[in-house]
């Protein structure tokens, strides 16, 4: 449907880049200003100490923002049919108390991933992180604050985005919204969003972060057809050292969408699609979750029948090795 208007869209000049969801994401994006304070301060006060961090302090700053990307995920106007769904409250203070609703936990092998990167790295090479975007508003602020750290901390030394070509599942990111975004922040009254704001647009100015697009993003395939159907995306994704899919409809594409089982491992669910380590970083919003323990998911549906769906739920579910 989002395809056939575009395709009318396009054929309308002066129409022909006409969002029908910039509305619904700018008032996500504003009615979110609190917790987007809250975050951008949060990020500046760390930048002035990163240098000095120990391993331990490192890497509990980036379970840390991790965390804040996944609760990101819950903004998604997808879900709520175009009702506003901002974030009013500050999730920085909330982490502790949503740990218990992560149900697969693998932010331990992203950190080892990234910081044996970070060691083994010599002075002309890189490590390259791709983000493969779900929703522009808040949950993008998150994204883009998780990339900051990646390249603050050396964890990574460029980051590659990618959003959809067309407006798509309401709230989806497209380049338009990516700019549009940082172009607001820059211009806050809000010193340390607008230091974010400045920030990120030199990251892009300098290519250390790069935002790129594909109609396989928008079309209907299950990622494991993308060797076939997107050779050079898939061919693209192979040179990343990771790559963080976030949002509910990825993850449905990274397993085909099917009834699986929940104790299917990830890996088996992927069907072949393995371009480079990955983890899927979501709230549950679809009735498909694979990789849980024995029991898991029968103890979930007795006690929160409809725990699959409600986004009070997350992961992070990682495939590759180490």
């Amino acid at each position: 449907m989002y395809r056939r208007i575009h395709e009318a869209i396009i054929q309308s000049p002066p129409i022909d880049d006409f969002d029908i969801f910039k509305e619904l994401k700018d008032q996500n994006f504003f009615e979110s200003q609190e917790s987007i304070i809250a975050l951008c301060t949060h990020l500046q006060d760390l930048m002035k100490t990163i240098e000095d961090l120990d391993e331990n302090q490192l890497k509990n700053e980036f379970f840390k923002v991790l965390q804040i990307s996944l609760w990101g995920n819950k903004c998604d106007l997808s879900l709520s049919g175009g009702k506003t769904i901002s974030q009013k409250i500050n999730l920085i203070n909330s982490l502790e108390d949503l740990k218990p609703f992560i149900l697969v936990n693998d932010m331990e092998h992203l950190w080892s991933l990234l910081s044996n990167c970070k060691k083994k790295r010599g002075k002309a090479s890189i490590t390259r992180v791709d983000i493969v975007l779900d929703n522009s508003g808040f949950e993008l602020v998150t994204d883009l604050v998780l990339a900051d750290l990646l390249l603050s901390s050396k964890l990574a030394t460029e980051i590659h985005f990618y959003g959809k070509t067309i407006p798509w599942f309401v709230s989806d990111t497209t380049l338009h919204d990516f700019n549009w975004v940082i172009e607001q922040l820059k211009h806050s009254n809000h010193k340390w969003v607008s230091k974010c704001g400045v920030d990120w647009e030199n990251h892009i100015r300098m290519g250390r972060w790069v935002y790129l697009d594909h109609m396989f993003w928008t079309l209907p395939h299950e990622f494991s057809a993308m060797p076939h159907v997107a050779p050079d995306l898939y061919a693209t994704l192979q040179k990343a050292h990771l790559i963080l899919f976030k949002g509910d409809l990825n993850y449905r594409k990274l397993t085909g969408d099917r009834r699986w089982e929940f104790t299917i491992p990830f890996h088996e669910a992927l069907n072949g699609f393995h371009p480079a380590p990955i983890c899927s970083i979501r709230t549950l919003k679809a009735e498909v979750q694979v990789g849980l323990q024995p029991g898991q998911g029968e103890q979930l549906t007795a006690s929160v029948p409809n725990w699959l769906t409600i986004g009070k739920y997350g992961i992070f579910q990682f495939d590759g090795p180490l």
